[in-house]
């Protein structure tokens, strides 16, 4: 860590007071070389790893410019003068939560815009007037062609986490974003690689841009250890998974697929593990209930797919176990920073089966890790030594069960009575309607009486003065509603 402080990089002393009061005394190595330029005003390009520190490294300039010439004064609705993309939901929340105190020191408002939940709330902040955006690409591209929204006041933009974006195919979108942008405007660009296309909006929107690298050697992710524990089999994964999950620090387990992490989640909390999931079937609520809840510790345990791996910015993890080895390298790094951040120390584990040996020292080399695999059961001295304490059982709540033969609502009830009493009566129960009356047969004419006859509109008892009308001249050939007997 630089023996610089905030103070002598130039960060105004409001803000400076603020970091300190939330205990942030020391700034990161990228912040250490990105403030000075980008306090100055200048276009920047910052490549570093998940961990290092990057929130803070755009948030403190945009406040501190913004916040020195403004304080609130020049504020006009539907058109910010900051903005900052970013690829995830949960990461322009967080992001968010990291610049508000900031901003506080300035009176300047902020907003998060991202899609998933109505935009009543996120238009009427917009017709307040805010002076920093915090935004998704799609959401924000929508509120614009509404007319919602207007960038041509824009003078800071922030591309946070770029490569990711051009991963999650959002670049075109982020193209005509920043062609809204007024051109003078100061431009940041956060990434930790520049293929995909990254280096094509370098090009296009940054200007004379200083390059600022931390590299791994100086990163807080060196602070990150690697394990490969290979398994003899699925029972002895599963029983290896429940061991490392059962510690009291915080811990997130990566799986492939959606349905894997719901279940495993449940399975763990069901096991006195409390555990909740992270992944994009999840509404918009329930995903920010599961990471609040991680977040605040409350439950320890995280289990996501990689479409997580990039939202979740939470310091103090322990632990980052890849329960299902990823399919390449780049989402291997991704997963595994979330641990080792803020300057603090994690593990990886990955867990390996026979069949998947090959495969995962193939994506470590990618990756460029070198670790040498362990054979390992749960109660592998490595094991219990990654495990540490085990935290108490907590007693899993108990669950609404659905009704079976259904979709999971009351027509899965109403199935299971109509076969009850088809049972019961030896057959198919004849269908009867609200007024308790019978139904009409397949032909479409009423059931026959006791006698054999059937009833008809004819001797069908009258219950008020008036007869029912069909189709008279008067009618129009309509059935007249007015004429409903009272008694149906």
């Amino acid at each position: 860590m630089s023996t610089q402080t905030f103070s002598t990089l130039g960060v105004p002393t409001p803000l400076v007071t603020v970091l300190t009061s939330s205990g942030i005394d020391s700034p990161f190595p990228i912040q250490v070389d990105t403030l000075p330029d980008t306090l100055a005003g200048r276009d920047v390009l910052g490549r570093g790893k998940t961990g290092s520190g990057k929130t803070l490294a755009f948030s403190i300039p945009m406040v501190a410019r913004l916040g020195g010439t403004l304080a609130g004064g020049r504020r006009r609705a539907g058109r910010p003068l900051g903005l900052v993309l970013a690829p995830t939901r949960e990461l322009a929340t967080q992001i968010t939560n990291t610049m508000a105190p900031l901003a506080d020191a300035y009176d300047l408002r902020v907003t998060t815009i991202f899609g998933g939940v109505s935009q009543s709330r996120q238009v009427a902040a917009l017709k307040e007037g805010v002076d920093i955006v915090v935004a998704t690409p799609g959401r924000l591209e929508d509120l614009m062609k509404q007319g919602l929204l207007h960038l041509d006041a824009i003078e800071i933009t922030v591309l946070d986490e770029a490569d990711h974006m051009a991963d999650l195919g959002f670049l075109p979108v982020v193209t005509k974003i920043l062609k809204a942008t007024p051109s003078g405007g100061q431009r940041l660009l956060f990434s930790a690689t520049l293929d995909n296309g990254v280096d094509k909006l370098v090009t296009q929107f940054l200007h004379n841009e200083v390059l600022h690298s931390v590299d791994e050697a100086n990163s807080p992710v060196a602070a990150m250890t690697h394990h490969v524990f290979e398994t003899s089999g699925n029972d002895a994964k599963k029983d290896l998974v429940y061991k490392l999950a059962s510690g009291t620090g915080r811990r997130i387990l990566f799986m492939r697929t959606k349905h894997h992490a719901k279940k495993l989640a449940k399975a763990l909390t069901d096991a006195g593990i409390p555990a909740v999931d992270l992944h994009g079937n999840l509404s918009q609520p329930a995903r920010d209930r599961n990471l609040a809840a991680f977040s605040e510790g409350s439950v320890k345990v995280l289990v996501a797919t990689d479409v997580a791996a990039r939202g979740v910015h939470v310091d103090n993890v322990d632990l980052v176990i890849h329960v299902d080895p990823p399919m390449e390298h780049k989402a291997y790094l991704h997963r595994s920073g979330r641990t080792a951040r803020a300057g603090a120390e994690g593990d990886v584990v990955t867990i390996c089966l026979p069949t998947q040996q090959k495969d995962v020292a193939a994506l470590l080399k990618k990756a460029a890790i070198d670790v040498v695999p362990q054979k390992v059961n749960a109660e592998s001295p490595e094991v219990l030594e990654l495990t540490g304490d085990i935290a108490p059982y907590v007693k899993p709540s108990p669950r609404d069960v659905k009704p079976q033969g259904g979709n999971g609502n009351s027509n899965g009830k109403n199935a299971q009575r109509k076969r009850a009493l088809r049972e019961a009566q030896g057959g198919r129960p004849q269908r009867v309607t609200r007024e308790g009356q019978p139904a009409r047969d397949r032909s479409g004419r009423p059931p026959a009486n006791e006698n054999g006859t059937r009833r008809t509109g004819a001797n069908k008892p009258s219950t008020n003065s008036g007869s029912r009308s069909y189709g008279t001249a008067a009618g129009g050939g309509q059935r007249q509603r007015a004429g409903r007997p009272q008694g149906r």
